[in-house]
């Protein structure tokens, strides 16, 4: 059996797969697993492109059915539901999640365990929400963690990269459910960049996406709203989804890869195309758009007061190593939370991210951009490719230390690393 990713990058061969379908089972596996001399990886969604996810021992399936129970604003759902269905879920019951990234395929655990979040000035990541966590320890042992019952451990494994044990039920905070008002407009770049901070402020949700090449920024404002239009139809929904974003942009990337010299005039039509629109609709089908042409990601995080710098060094990047890449750079804000692995833990912050289709190699451009990021202190999406060591992350993290001390005493045989996260974190001791 070989297990891979989405982005088909990553690739492994667990001794054996578990489905499991309650807490119980999954501390039956993971006490066999270590009658068995085998480590134990949740799999998730394989969203990840770093191999955080990869199993090389069990590949256990977390619960993932059931409807979210809920208590006034708070929902415990299992952390092998989607963020699909829980969106849906939450919807039929008056609620919804303030905040959610731009896919809704990943599993609950797996998007909080990465540091999934979306974009705003005045909104955190999805782990900031979370109020309570059930997990199986590598002893097999089962136990609710809180503000008030294993504090924490709760405070460090609402971001815990699956290393500290196997999250089986997820407990959030929600907001009634609401509905966004988008507007997505093609707009220069300059000018987008000069009034970036004013936007933000203006608008509850920001982002822009900018095409290597180009002098445009396809932007998208989403507001709270409580009106019920205007209304995307069906057709306009599939032409911007599917055919836009998927059918002719999988072309697109195909075309840029045989034409190179062709980028530049390609990139101009798609940002003109890709951002022209307002609707208003469920604030979940706002946030999240489908992904079906595959790609591989990098995706930092720096200061917010950074971000000019940032995307400065990152399009001198572009311009020497991006030369056939047709997929676009997104930049987000997000408020300071306080998750100790957070990426926006104690500071506002920019995130920039850079893509690639799966096919082409992404050494050169992502290293490059690595480069600028890191010297303004940037912190990588734990999900997302990166080169950065134990050592290095340490340097960016105030409470990394008292991660990895919690994270040895939890499991000190490693019960739950793999490759990926010896090199992040360091074995175990």
């Amino acid at each position: 059996m070989t297990w891979r990713n989405w982005a088909g990058n990553q690739r492994a061969t667990p001794a054996r797969r578990v489905v499991a379908r309650t807490t119980d089972e999954v501390a039956t596996a993971v006490k066999e697993a270590a009658r068995d001399g085998l480590r134990v990886k949740a799999t998730g969604s394989g969203h990840s492109f770093t191999g955080i996810g990869a199993p090389d021992g069990v590949a256990l399936a977390v619960p993932s059915q059931g409807v979210p129970e809920v208590h006034g604003m708070l929902a415990t759902v299992p952390a092998g539901m989607t963020i699909r269905a829980l969106n849906a879920a939450l919807w039929e019951q008056g609620l919804a999640l303030p905040n959610l990234g731009d896919i809704d395929a990943q599993t609950i655990a797996g998007a909080v365990a990465t540091g999934t979040h979306g974009t705003g000035a005045g909104h955190t990541g999805i782990a900031a929400r979370i109020r309570a966590l059930a997990m199986v320890l590598a002893d097999g042992t089962v136990i609710t963690t809180s503000p008030t019952e294993h504090p924490e451990i709760f405070h460090h494994a609402r971001v815990g990269l699956g290393a500290l044990g196997v999250v089986t039920a997820v407990t959030l905070e929600c907001v009634p459910a609401f509905a966004l008002h988008a507007t997505e407009a093609a707009m220069p770049l300059a000018e987008v960049l000069a009034g970036l901070d004013e936007l933000a402020d203006r608008h509850d949700h920001v982002e822009f996406y900018w095409f290597p090449h180009t002098d445009v920024a396809a932007t998208k404002m989403n507001d709270r709203t409580t009106a019920t239009g205007p209304t995307r139809s069906a057709v306009g929904a599939w032409v911007g989804d599917e055919l836009l974003g998927n059918g002719a942009f999988e072309l697109v990337c195909r075309l840029g890869a045989v034409a190179p010299a062709a980028v530049p005039t390609l990139n101009r039509v798609l940002a003109g195309q890709m951002a022209n629109a307002e609707y208003v609709d469920r604030s979940y089908r706002v946030f999240t758009s489908p992904r079906r042409v595959r790609f591989k990601e990098m995706e930092y995080a720096v200061p917010r007061a950074a971000l000019g710098e940032a995307f400065a060094g990152l399009r001198t990047a572009a311009d020497r190593h991006a030369v056939d890449v047709t997929f676009p750079v997104e930049v987000r804000v997000a408020a300071a939370d306080d998750v100790p692995l957070s990426t926006a833990s104690g500071r506002d912050s920019a995130y920039l991210a850079v893509h690639v289709h799966h096919t082409r190699p992404h050494e050169a451009y992502f290293g490059a951009v690595e480069a600028v990021m890191t010297a303004l202190d940037g912190r990588p999406h734990w999900g997302k490719l990166h080169t950065r060591t134990a050592a290095q992350l340490a340097e960016s993290y105030p409470e990394f230390g008292d991660f990895v001390a919690l994270r040895d005493r939890l499991d000190p045989e490693g019960r739950f690393l793999n490759a990926h996260l010896e090199g992040i974190l360091g074995a175990a001791r």
